[in-house]
């Protein structure tokens, strides 16, 4: 299949881009050991990850009013810190909800972005909020040549509002856009709203049990192992 329509990627970034559960379990880890505390960072990170979809759909349902990511991240960490005995004062809550801002890429990302940017024009397309964005490209060094956010639109993936607004305010139409995302529910809400889409297997985004999104939906567009077997199917 050609895609000499498509001048724009835009990439999810939690899982697909950065690998935000061994950067956050590395860095409790460190939290605790300078503290002497004995913590289940691993139960803790993935709690914290397994109360962010709720919180989206809640959002999108109407159910909560706008509330940015970094917001429901904090409201989440105030849910769990007490389930896994740790004591954080307003400040440390404060510093540990931007641990968001601090994620470390996969290790093909930098370079397989590098490579996708000579040919096309490469943004996020996150749930995450803009500053959070910003933040997390100022400290991996991401070379986006633009920071777009679900914020903008004020819903969340994969509602279809999300991806229509992302190709407006880049000044294309939605199917001269292709949606990279290691997530089936994701690219099926691009592909909703019209867009091209690429699959991007991330095996151990939630550890070595992982049981999801190991496979490509059949209907996607173009399949990868990583950014840079893409970045060859997509001649760059």
């Amino acid at each position: 299949m050609g895609f000499e329509g498509v001048k724009a990627l835009t990439f999810d970034v939690f899982g697909t881009v950065v690998d935000w559960r061994t950067s956050i379990i590395e860095e409790g880890e460190v939290w605790g050991r300078e503290r002497g505390l004995e913590v289940d960072w691993v139960g803790f990170v993935d709690a914290w990850r397994a109360g962010y979809g709720p919180a989206m759909k809640r959002v999108n349902e109407g159910e909560l009013p706008w509330t940015n990511i970094d917001g429901l991240h904090r409201m989440i960490l105030e849910e769990i810190i007490g389930e896994f005995g740790i004591e954080m004062e307003e400040g440390e809550q404060a510093e540990w909800n931007r641990v968001w801002h601090r994620l470390k890429p996969w290790g093909d990302s930098l370079a397989g972005i590098e490579r996708l940017r000579k040919k096309y024009i490469v943004a996020s397309l996150s749930n995450g909020n803009v500053a959070l964005l910003t933040n997390m490209a100022k400290n991996t060094g991401f070379a986006w040549d633009c920071v777009l956010s679900a914020e903008l639109a004020g819903e969340y993936k994969p509602h279809t509002a999300v991806y229509e607004k992302a190709a407006t305010l880049l000044g294309l139409e939605t199917a001269e856009v292709m949606m990279v995302a290691a997530h089936g529910g994701d690219l099926a809400g691009a592909r909703r709203a019209g867009m091209k889409t690429a699959f991007v297997r991330r095996a151990t985004e939630y550890g070595p049990e992982q049981v999801n999104d190991l496979t490509a939906p059949e209907w996607v567009d173009l399949a990868a192992g990583d950014f840079l077997e893409l970045a060859d199917k997509l001649g760059c």
